[in-house]
């Protein structure tokens, strides 16, 4: 019997998490009353659950909150840097824990035709 993962599967762990949360930029103050803000950690997992996934905003279960929600705080992130400043901390993680070899550094990529396309 094949096991399917739930949403809460998809979850960043508190570990993790508590690396992360210090880097998260300042959320603007609100300029009236409404709704309480959604929980970033949701949120992030959110973003992850997509990424891993591969499915459409519109397709992000509930649990992560609205997509719109979850797609605005992606952008608000974006543009604050977030994911770029993120990367940069788990590489000098990496480094720190394993070393990186920085003199020499090699990207490689592959780009095709899709097949029956």
């Amino acid at each position: 019997m094949v096991r399917r993962k739930n949403v809460q599967d998809y979850e960043i762990s508190d570990e993790f998490w508590n690396k992360i949360k210090a880097l998260l930029p300042l959320s603007k103050p609100k300029k009236k009353a409404g709704r309480p803000r959604k929980d970033d950690k949701r949120i992030l997992s959110g973003i992850f659950y997509l990424l891993r996934t591969g499915c459409q905003w519109k397709s992000l279960p509930r649990f992560y909150g609205a997509p719109s929600t979850v797609h605005d705080r992606f952008q608000e992130w974006q543009k604050a840097g977030l994911f770029e400043t993120m990367w940069k901390a788990g590489l000098l993680e990496y480094d720190n824990k394993k070393g990186l070899e920085w003199e020499w550094q090699a990207i490689d990529g592959a780009m095709t035709k899709a097949p029956l396309g």
